[in-house]
């Protein structure tokens, strides 16, 4: 990574799995690393021991603690590091959820957090990325378009699709399921799904706005990671899986609006 030292990078949910090891990788190559989590304490934890391992030389690892789900703390969370002057060449929307079952109360939280959460810290930190900046969405080889039915796929994939239109589709998943349609309307039974699912859709509509400040915006599949959320029985390390994150954060101005996994481009 080129410049690392003169860069910062933030990741979200960096206090354990693939956000801590995102992070930890990150520091390695030198970058000053802002390590977000829900809970003030583990931001704080995560950070102690991420400084241990940083570059040597480099900013000590930095504690932000604010939940993704909750906008008046991502509004917080920016202001403070706008107070503070801070420039975020690196935004990693690693954070996420994976719920057990499937039900309304499932669809809503999930989107909140996997979905509407990272819009909401792109949409607030955009003005902190300098041009040539990077940001990173984590998705997931299960936010492939086969996952809905061709009629949703068309308006998912439609040129004329604007973050706005995203975020009505989301929505539109979370009342379907509430009113017990959703499988009519050719929705999967699966609210982890459909939120990468948007979360992919939300990458290719932003990325030509983004495009003329020279900001990289992509997806990256990890892959079925060996974390608390993917299990034992997962194929990858996590180190793996974090370093096709860390790829994608390296990047500046080009590819971008894609969807990569170790560092190639797959099918959406």
């Amino acid at each position: 990574m080129s410049n690392a030292a003169a860069r910062t990078a933030l990741v979200t949910g960096a206090n354990r799995g693939l956000g801590r090891e995102t992070a930890r990788q990150l520091a390695v190559r030198g970058m000053h690393v802002i390590v977000t989590s829900r809970k003030a304490a583990d931001a704080r934890a995560a950070a102690e021991a991420l400084a241990a391992q940083a570059a040597p030389g480099s900013m000590a690892p930095l504690p932000l603690p604010f939940d993704v789900a909750d906008a008046a703390a991502v509004k917080a969370a920016a202001e403070h590091l706008r107070g503070d002057g801070t420039v975020i060449d690196v935004l990693v929307n690693n954070a996420g959820i994976a719920m057990d079952g499937f039900n309304a109360d499932v669809a809503r939280r999930t989107i909140e957090v996997n979905f509407f959460g990272p819009l909401r810290v792109t949409e607030a930190l955009l003005p902190l990325i300098p041009d040539g900046g990077t940001i990173v969405m984590v998705s997931s080889g299960m936010g492939e378009l086969s996952g809905v039915d061709a009629p949703l796929q068309a308006r998912f994939t439609d040129p004329a699709l604007t973050r706005d239109g995203v975020a009505a589709l989301a929505r539109e998943f979370i009342a379907d399921v509430a009113a017990g349609r959703h499988r009519e309307r050719g929705w999967p039974s699966s609210a982890y799904r459909v939120s990468k699912i948007s979360l992919n859709a939300l990458v290719r509509v932003w990325a030509p706005e983004l495009a003329t400040r020279r900001i990289a915006i992509n997806a990256v599949c990890p892959g079925w990671v060996r974390t608390d959320m993917g299990g034992r029985g997962a194929s990858r390390s996590v180190e793996k899986g974090a370093a096709s994150i860390v790829w994608a954060a390296a990047l500046t101005g080009e590819p971008t609006g894609g969807f990569f996994r170790d560092g190639r481009r797959i099918d959406w």
